[in-house]
């Protein structure tokens, strides 16, 4: 079964690192395996897998070497000082961080010969080798495009992003800003019904209404982000920011931190105070742009 199937390595075999290794070896792929903590690698050894002695020997094994760790600075710690072993081959580096990283990282691979492509894994562990994986990569497209099929073993959907290696990182963080902000505001949210007597279950199915409105918001945003025109259809900033204090003054008059509220509510007023209090909420991502320095 595995006769014309890419050898394939994994590095790292965190929870995520062990289900891509699984899906490789699922779809038929001899599997290499390399973790820090040699005792992790027992489980998917047990399925097949070969275990490395060393990264250098891991990456030697294979023409696809998969990362996927921490960070950055774990990353770099393994490959860095491996240049050698690594080069000729396609390294996809499925580590999250930020994309200033990954443009550094794409940019010492060049130097060593070494086909780069950087990458984001936007679903849990336990969907990878399904239909609702998803994954995300950007860097060089030749690779990406040569190892394609080896990659589907992963499941679900695939998506080059163009050749920016940050790109894809991205893309991960600001998704991850949609998810994170909202399950911080919900914390709050729950908090703030705490506080006025009203029990979590029964908030529950009243806060599931609310965040059905969220697709349709988010279509609408980048509508209006894409023309430029923030004229608002249902409420302006002016109104949206009356409501906003109410939260505010709730939260404050029960001893509670305003919550993500707190931070949003200057920059809405920087907006009103630039004449555009009549705008929809989406110019605020204009404001947030407007903050760089």
């Amino acid at each position: 079964m595995t006769a014309h199937k890419t050898p394939v390595t994994v590095i790292g075999l965190g929870p995520m690192g062990q289900a891509l290794a699984a899906a490789f070896l699922a779809a038929g792929h001899p599997t290499t395996v390399w973790n820090r903590t040699a005792a992790k690698a027992d489980a998917i050894v047990a399925k097949g897998a070969v275990l490395a002695a060393s990264p250098a020997e891991a990456a030697a094994a294979s023409p696809l070497v998969i990362v996927n760790v921490l960070d950055y600075d774990a990353s770099d710690a393994i490959l860095l000082p491996i240049a050698d072993s690594l080069k000729g081959r396609t390294l996809i580096n499925l580590t999250a961080d930020t994309p200033a990283r990954s443009r550094t990282a794409a940019a010492w691979a060049a130097e060593h010969g070494i086909d780069y492509v950087d990458g984001a894994i936007m679903s849990p562990a336990f969907t990878i080798g399904t239909p609702s994986a998803v994954v995300l990569y950007s860097g060089s497209e030749e690779p990406y495009r040569a190892h394609a099929g080896t990659l589907a073993a992963l499941g679900g959907s695939h998506t080059h992003l163009g050749t920016d290696p940050g790109r894809a990182a991205g893309f991960d963080l600001a998704l991850l800003d949609i998810f994170w902000s909202s399950m911080s505001g919900l914390a709050h949210a729950f908090a703030m019904a705490k506080a006025e007597g009203i029990e979590a279950a029964d908030f529950a199915p009243f806060a599931q209404g609310i965040i059905g409105l969220l697709p349709e918001s988010v279509t609408d945003m980048a509508g209006k982000l894409g023309s430029g025109e923030f004229t608002a259809d249902v409420s302006s900033i002016v109104s949206n920011v009356a409501t906003i204090d109410h939260i505010i003054h709730a939260t404050q008059s029960r001893g509670m931190d305003p919550g993500p509220l707190g931070a949003v509510r200057p920059l809405a007023q920087a907006v009103i105070d630039a004449g555009h209090g009549g705008d929809d909420i989406a110019r605020l991502t204009l404001q947030y742009l407007d903050t760089r320095s």
